[in-house]
This record gives structure tokens, C-alpha cells and sequence, in this order.
């Protein structure tokens, strides 16, 4: 059966919606009540849900914007079924947004940026360029300033936030990340895992990651 994506207003949502995804995502350490996605709706302006039979297999809060003139792709709260269609469910969201940010932003380099806090969901970046953070890179100071503006932009305060290791440290909450677990992750390379190796996500921590979805691969998409 085909995967269907929809994008709209969070507005949009309607509390059957909110009550679905809530139960998606209910067995995940990153579950989401009902009352916080609600509040996602009125965090961030869109929503991409993925459906397979009528039923939600992913979601994703998002917003298109420019940060200091830059084009971006936020991702707020999502999460991605567990199945053995997740990585198709996932390609198909992430997809849909880049198909989105190329109609906002086009003939342009978009940035993409998420917090997460398992390496599987650095899947979302499989078609991305320059991923900060990464193996065996160490960051400029203009990326390190890109995380900055990426943690300020999620509301984090400064002083939870460490620029070098782009690890926000969580309060104790539940913490809103792109929740996608991979569906092999003995494949995962021991060095990506290790990226988030300083975490504590009993504590709410995450990792602040971006890539650039390039002008060119984005024509591709219309």
C-alpha cells in the first residue's frame, strides 16, 4: 500500500490527528502526550504527516523560514513509525519538505536543521551536504555560530547549550527531537554512534544537527 504525505497549517490539526500521533509515538522514550503536540501546533507553522491505509505512519512538525537571510528547513517534534516501511515513510516526509522549501526558496541552498538524540535518525540526512556535526570534521566557527542560531532558534537557553560539541543539556523535560530509529542499527558506523555518546537522555539532552539540501538536487524534486 502507497505512502500518502500531506503538509499543512497546524491549525489544520484536529484532535483525532493529535490522539493518533500520540498513540504512534506512545512506546518510543521520546513519546509525546496529546497536550504537548498541541502545543507543537502552535510552535511551528507546518505539519507533514505520512499515512499508509488511513492510518499515520510519521509526522513532522516543521517550519520554512530564513534565519539571518539563510533558507531553512526546522524540524520540530517527529516521529517515525517502527514497522519495516519506517525508512520509506521517513524518505517520504523529508522528501515532501525539501519538495516545499525549493517552492519557497528557489534556485537556493537550504539549510536543514533537528535535534535528535539517536544516531538513526541521522537517516533523514542521507541526502544532505556538509552534515554538522561528523565524523572526523571539526567544525569552523561559522558552523559552530549555525548551531548557536539553530539552539536560540529552538528555544534553548544559552547556557544549556555547548557550541563545540553542538549538545544541548537537557532540564529535566521531555525533549522535542526527529524521532526515527533505524531499522538496522548494527549498520550504523561505530564513529556516527559515537557522536552521541556524551549524551544523557534520561536528562533530556540532544544533539543539534543541520545539512544543506544543495539548489541543484532540489530542482529535482519539482
Amino acid at each position: 500500500m502507497a505512502i500518502e504525505v500531506e503538509t499543512k497549517d497546524c491549525s489544520a490539526v484536529c484532535d483525532a490527528e493529535l490522539t493518533e500521533m500520540a498513540d504512534l509515538c506512545a512506546g518510543s522514550r521520546n513519546a509525546l502526550e496529546v497536550g504537548m503536540l498541541s502545543k507543537q501546533c502552535e510552535e511551528w507553522v507546518l505539519v507533514t504527516v505520512a499515512s499508509e491505509g488511513g492510518k499515520i505512519r510519521g509526522f513532522s512538525y516543521c517550519t520554512l523560514e530564513r534565519i539571518g537571510g539563510t533558507p531553512s528547513v526546522l524540524v520540530g517534534a517527529a516521529h517515525i513509525c517502527r514497522n519495516n516501511r519506517r525508512d520509506t515513510v521517513l524518505r517520504a516526509i523529508i522528501t515532501d519538505q525539501l519538495r516545499r522549501s525549493v517552492l519557497a526558496f528557489p534556485d537556493e541552498d537550504v539549510l536543514v536543521g533537528a535535534q535528535i538524540n539517536d544516531a538513526g535518525a541521522l537517516d533523514a540526512y542521507k541526502t544532505l551536504d556538509d552534515i554538522v556535526p561528523r565524523p572526523n570534521h571539526r567544525a569552523s566557527g561559522e558552523e559552530r555560530a549555525w548551531g548557536r542560531r539553530l539552539a536560540k532558534r529552538f528555544g534553548v537557553a544559552a547556557n544549556r547549550y555547548e557550541d563545540r560539541a553542538f549538545i544541548v543539556r537537557g532540564d529535566g523535560k521531555q525533549p522535542v527531537v526527529l524521532d526515527h530509529a533505524s531499522i538496522r542499527p548494527e549498520k550504523i558506523p561505530a564513529e556516527v554512534t559515537e557522536q552521541l555518546a556524551a549524551l544523557d537522555v534520561a536528562a533530556g539532552d540532544t544533539l543539534i544537527v543541520f545539512g544543506w539540501a544543495m539548489a541543484e538536487d532540489l530542482e529535482k524534486l519539482l
